[in-house]
């Protein structure tokens, strides 16, 4: 099934405040939901996600997944953005923060974050929100960077993590 057509609305600008960037995740969590109705494919899913994403707000400059295909490792995929770290082990950087803690986590400032990777010297702010099943098994993490320092608002979090929650949902026969 190739799902419907959606069309592109403005991009959010990078000083757009919690209103205008709630109406826009609106508008992409719609989007999401109708692209991936019927959808049974994890990857397809993933990069329909990071497409709605990436194209949405101009603040996302790396938009994408790293896969929980393997013990202890996060694998790049699906992204947009320039090239990201192939393989991210649990517990280093942003990302293995995350997928070991199962917690959203907000950086503002990269350079503060203890243990980062550098996967771009652009990054200057990031966002990453764990992908659980019901049943507690990590799916994945989506990883959001931003060339702006503290780019990511509580709105940007809230919507994200509800993203994230979804693909859970749908996706409960996957295990990493």
């Amino acid at each position: 099934m190739t799902g419907p057509a959606v069309l592109a609305a403005p991009t959010v600008p990078r000083d757009a405040g919690p209103d205008e960037r709630a109406a826009r995740y609106g508008e992409v969590r719609a989007a999401i939901a109708s692209l991936l109705d019927d959808e049974d494919d994890w990857v397809a899913a993933m990069a329909s996600v990071v497409c709605e994403l990436h194209h949405a707000f101009a603040y996302f400059d790396w938009t994408g997944f790293y896969r929980a295909v393997e013990p202890e490792v996060l694998i790049v995929g699906p992204y947009q953005g320039g090239h990201g770290c192939l393989r991210i082990p649990f517990g280093r950087g942003v990302c293995g923060a995350a997928a070991h803690t199962r917690e959203t986590q907000v950086v503002p400032d990269v350079e503060a974050f203890s243990g980062h990777i550098a996967c771009s010297s652009t990054t200057r702010s990031e966002i990453v929100v764990p992908v659980v099943t019901e049943g507690g098994a990590l799916l994945a993490v989506l990883d959001i960077d931003s060339n702006d320092p503290s780019a990511f608002l509580e709105v940007d979090r809230q919507h994200l993590e509800a993203i994230a929650q979804d693909l859970g949902r749908r996706f409960p026969h996957l295990q990493s």
